[in-house]
């Protein structure tokens, strides 16, 4: 006898398969998850929306210190409205991608406070209150942590997507830093306040503005006269006013640039503030402080011109004043002049003022981009300052616009060259006045060699700002003093606007320039095409058919006024088929305005079904071609063999 050999039923085939398949799947997740691997993704998104920017991936590669986020959601619960649960999860997929990035230097602590838990008491002590929501308090906030540092954001408000990665990147720079950022302050105003003028005045209490920044910051003086700026030291240099700046204070501040560092000027052609207040006193000689000030040899390298006899006057941007005056160069302009739409600086600013601004255009050759943060309108022109600092109602019917508008902020940026490649201007000066019968110093190699750079070595930013008035208490704050305590309320965009900047170039210079996201929730233009077109059409019928609707109950109308009057009421034949056919009207109108609505759903939904169709079939068959292509490439190889 012959042993038959034993066979599988295929039904056990199929079942031994599955499990195959199964066992593959599962030990393929654990392995993923082990590795970490579990967060590497291909965005293939218009914008990059599920990518995390540069200047978050170089935050978290210099990070020296652990970080770690306190992650409280409230996910045990019935009552989380469905937006914030849709948020929360791109919140969670985030906080991953951070994670998987920070290469171990970044812990996530999810913790999900209910009532009377330890969860609950350390959302507390970080600050993260709950929202009242049905009566249920619901938590929805991080806390990011280092060493001794903690920075919340209490609620991650759905409606401030588009901010969400800018503001946890600046938490982690805040909380990451090895010290409080030192800011380099230069300014021939007294903001920063001063001894009194004369005796028996009092002194001089420092600006709103300033008082602000130092509760944030470490702010050093520099004076009108620096030596040598280091940006390891000094993370911004602020210039507010540099009226009269010497050769040599320029050149400092072309080095500190030439170094990676970042400056923001408010430079002035006619500074009212200046006139207000710039002290000195005339009875012993002693001038105020000058009303212009510019930055005339870096500007001019740096590819930017400013005119500092003239102010900007704007007829769309002009300011109603007190007494009924018009401040043609007094520009309040809006978030139309503020092109950069994505911008963190302006981009929640409502409107921003400005008292006699100056108009910067540049003009190319530096190397560097130039982006343009604020402007005027095309509505705008040059005014000569005297006249316009006095609100002459002259400049109303003398004022003709250049047809161009002039730039109010710029942000420089890249490898900027030296505006002084001949070396320093003090060793130069020195040199030069050195008396020809006087014996000049033996050349060393140690002086041969200039340690001045013509060069970039990094990245530099300057910020330019035409105005420094903005700033001034007056004109931006609206000031009360209780006794000592002193309380100041903006009254309009111009400290958030300088406050933005030194926030993004202090907590680190990963995020200067950075832009906002792009929302995930993205419209659907097709669908909202389609709508319009049929809302058009079934909107014209609608508007035919109320038409004649109204036109019969004028009518109507009219014979119900002849039978009050106690005539009759009979109906005519032509006035009863007139009734019928305005029915008949209305019906078919009706019916025209349902069909739309049906061939509208039908274009939707067939739009919708390819979509679905290519997610579906799409990938697999791209997959299935890909294979295909494999086979036959090692069939080919096989057969050269």
């Amino acid at each position: 006898m012959s042993k038959e050999t034993k066979t599988l039923h295929p039904g056990a085939l199929a079942g031994l398969a599955i499990g195959a398949l199964a066992t593959i799947v599962v030990a393929g997740n654990m392995l993923v998850g082990t590795l970490g691997l579990g967060h590497k993704t291909l965005d293939l998104t218009e914008d990059k929306i599920h990518s995390l920017s540069d200047g978050t991936k170089a935050i978290l590669g210099d990070l020296a210190a652990p970080v770690v986020i306190r992650y409280y959601a409230t996910r045990s619960t019935d009552y989380m409205p469905e937006e914030l649960k849709l948020h929360m999860r791109r919140v969670d997929d985030l906080l991953a991608e951070y994670q998987n990035l920070a290469k171990g230097k970044l812990k996530i602590e999810n913790l999900d406070p209910q009532p009377d838990t330890d969860a609950e008491d350390a959302a507390n002590l970080d600050g993260i209150s709950g929202q009242q929501i049905n009566n249920d308090n619901l938590y929805f906030g991080i806390a990011v942590s280092c060493l001794d540092r903690t920075t919340t954001i209490p609620f991650l408000d759905p409606r401030d997507e588009t901010m969400l990665e800018y503001n946890i990147s600046r938490a982690i720079a805040e909380v990451s830093a090895t010290r409080k950022p030192t800011i380099g302050f230069m300014s021939a105003l007294p903001i920063a306040g001063g001894a009194p003028t004369m005796p028996g005045q009092q002194a001089e209490q420092p600006w709103v503005i300033y008082n602000q920044l130092s509760q944030s910051y470490n702010i050093e003086d520099l004076t009108m006269t620096p030596g040598e700026i280091d940006p390891e030291k000094y993370s911004v240099v602020l210039m507010m006013h540099p009226a009269e700046i010497t050769p040599e204070a320029e050149f400092a501040i072309d080095q500190y640039v030439l170094k990676g560092g970042t400056v923001i000027a408010c430079v002035d052609p006619y500074s009212v503030t200046a006139q207000m207040i710039g002290g000195g006193n005339p009875m012993m000689g002693q001038p105020g402080a000058p009303t212009t000030s510019t930055l005339p040899t870096l500007m001019k390298a740096w590819g930017v011109d400013m005119t500092t006899t003239q102010s900007v006057g704007d007829a769309s941007y002009k300011t109603k004043m007190s007494g009924d005056r018009t401040g043609l160069a007094v520009l309040s302009v809006p978030q139309d002049g503020m092109p950069q739409k994505d911008s963190i600086v302006t981009k929640d600013l409502n409107s921003v003022v400005f008292f006699l601004a100056g108009g910067m255009t540049p003009t190319g050759g530096s190397g560097v981009a130039i982006d343009t943060l604020i402007h005027s309108s095309k509505e705008a022109g040059l005014v000569d300052n005297m006249p316009a600092s006095q609100l002459d109602p002259r400049l109303a019917t003398q004022f003709r616009p250049d047809g161009k508008s002039y730039d109010l902020v710029l942000h420089l940026h890249g490898k900027f060259k030296s505006a002084f490649p001949e070396g320093d201007p003090a060793k130069a000066a020195a040199k030069n006045a050195t008396p020809e019968d006087e014996e000049k110093p033996e050349e060393t190699p140690e002086n041969e060699t200039s340690t001045a750079l013509t060069q970039a070595e990094a990245d530099g930013n300057v910020f330019l700002i035409s105005d420094v008035d903005a700033f001034y208490d007056q004109f931006s704050y609206a000031v009360q003093r209780l006794g000592t305590m002193q309380i100041a309320q903006p009254i309009n965009g111009n400290s958030s606007l300088l406050f933005n900047l030194i926030d993004q170039a202090a907590s680190s210079t990963h995020l200067i320039g950075s832009r906002s996201r792009s929302a995930t929730s993205r419209p659907f233009t097709v669908f909202s095409e389609l709508e319009a077109k049929a809302n058009q059409r079934v909107g014209e019928k609608i508007a035919e058919f109320e038409a004649q609707a109204e036109e019969a109950q004028q009518r109507l109308n009219e014979l119900q006024s002849q039978k009050s009057k106690g005539s009759e009421l009979y109906l005519t034949p032509e006035q009863e088929k007139e009734i019928r056919n305005l029915r008949q009207q209305e019906v078919d109108a009706r019916k025209q305005v349902r069909e739309l609505q049906k061939d509208l759903r039908r274009e939707k939904d067939r739009i919708a079904g390819s979509i679905i169709a290519w997610n579906i079939a799409g990938v697999p068959a791209v997959i299935v071609l890909l294979g295909g292509a494999l086979l036959i490439f090692r069939r080919t190889a096989t057969r050269a063999r």
